[in-house]
């Protein structure tokens, strides 16, 4: 649940850092680019743009252009495999997604259920695959 602009300035408040602060409430935060949020998750994880290509079965000119932040309007499916790349969290998939204006994961759609599931239990995006294409659900690519 989002918490209010005032109680997260009381929160700052109480910080003795900010990076207390950041590290805490990054869920909170807007941030004006996927680049700047993508960056910013590299950093916090120790990932390099290269394993996360790697890891997220992503054509490396395309990501490379997502992360440097000429490509603004990746796909959906671009920015979930770039999840699964990074090994995020649900909530930190989702706030990608909102950070890329697409639509949220919706559990209440098969194919969406299937990622959020396979997000959860912290599978490979090749694991992730394989269960879509068990209940014949497009696979990510």
């Amino acid at each position: 649940m989002e918490k209010s602009t005032s109680e997260l300035l009381e929160i700052l408040k109480s910080k003795k850092t900010y990076e207390d602060f950041f590290e805490q409430e990054i869920g909170e935060l807007y941030f004006s680019s996927i680049s700047e949020y993508l960056e910013i998750l590299l950093k916090e994880k120790g990932l390099k743009k290269s394993e996360v290509i790697l890891h997220g079965n992503l054509d490396k000119n395309y990501a490379y252009q997502i992360f440097n932040g000429n490509k603004t309007n990746p796909s959906r499916d671009k920015i979930i495999m770039l999840s699964f790349g990074m090994r995020l969290t649900l909530e930190e998939t989702r706030k990608l997604l909102k950070i890329a204006c697409q639509s949220d994961l919706y559990v209440r759609v098969p194919r969406d259920s299937v990622i959020m599931y396979c997000i959860n239990k912290r599978l490979s995006l090749i694991d992730c695959n394989v269960y879509l294409n068990d209940f014949g659900l497009d696979i990510l690519e």
